[in-house]
């Protein structure tokens, strides 16, 4: 079965940077997106960005755009969000969630579907 397994997560300052990993199983192909969301406190949850496994087309939401990147290795075992120059408003639990229906990255991020699998989340906490 589809399992997602995210880490990283952490204590940092603002302005500082922290590398969130998702390890992703299960899949029988690379035909598949992984997306990461976040939710604060009291906030509904928001789509970050997105990575296509076949061939790394990418999308970024606007408002993290410019300081986070997301990425994936070689073996499209594990994908990476990489987060710069954080703010206090980045504060969140991050998921990361995949799914294989065919939709574009863009679609999931900016809410018009769902993704269909999710991990346990891993807690970001941007403070003095």
């Amino acid at each position: 079965q589809v399992q997602l397994v995210e880490s990283g997560g952490g204590l940092v300052q603002p302005g500082g940077s922290l590398n969130l990993s998702c390890e992703v199983s299960g899949f029988s192909s690379d035909y598949y997106r992984i997306g990461w969301f976040r939710q604060a406190p009291g906030k509904e949850r928001e789509g970050v960005s997105c990575i296509f496994m076949h061939d790394r087309v990418a999308y970024v939401k606007e408002s993290v755009k410019g300081r986070f990147t997301i990425s994936r290795d070689s073996a499209k075992k594990t994908v990476h969000l990489q987060m710069n120059n954080l703010k206090l408003e980045d504060t969140a639990v991050y998921y990361c969630a995949a799914d294989a229906v065919g939709y574009v990255c863009a679609d999931y991020i900016e809410g018009y579907y769902d993704m269909d699998y999710w991990g346990k989340g891993t807690l970001v906490t941007v403070s003095s």
